[in-house]
């Protein structure tokens, strides 16, 4: 039991500790100091990778830690419980803002070069910042289901 109850609690951990520095210290801090911005672009984007693979595996675990533990407490899996369907939601998030919206930004940038260059009118640009919004409202969703997560875990073992 104090297995699965530290994987749930560290699987949280990680990944809503990562979303946090990702948002309020690395993305803001790189496109201060380096350079350009396509050259920020390049580690949000690479960095953002990184989170979404850590966040999809620390989701699996706990939610298999989460039916384990279920099992072992009340001889049933709880699959629907609230804390379990905010991390699937996260990890379904997480996936979409992965091979999704992340994606299709990567190809703009991959066809249109530096963002931050192309003339008002390319249209381009527009689509850029309106997956760019999208990123962010979902990167924001799965930051506050992960707050509720961490919160109804924490309700679970007191």
């Amino acid at each position: 039991m104090t297995l699965l109850r530290t994987l749930m609690l560290m699987a949280l951990v990680i990944w809503v500790g990562g979303i946090i520095f990702f948002a309020f210290a690395l993305a803001p801090t790189v496109f201060q100091v380096l350079p350009s911005q396509e050259l920020a672009g390049n580690v949000v984007s690479r960095s953002l990778t990184i989170l979404h693979i850590m966040g999809a595996t620390a989701g699996v675990i706990f939610l298999s830690s989460s039916i384990l533990y279920s099992l072992a407490r009340f001889a049933r899996p709880k699959l629907f419980a609230p804390v379990n369907v905010f991390v699937a939601l996260m990890v379904i998030f997480t996936l979409v803002s992965q091979f999704s919206i992340s994606s299709r930004m990567r190809a703009l940038r991959d066809e249109a070069g530096a963002i931050s260059t192309l003339p008002v009118t390319d249209d381009r640009g527009a689509e850029f910042d309106r997956l760019h919004h999208w990123s962010t409202r979902t990167e924001s969703a799965v930051l506050l289901l992960g707050v509720g997560a961490v919160i109804l875990t924490a309700r679970r073992f007191s």
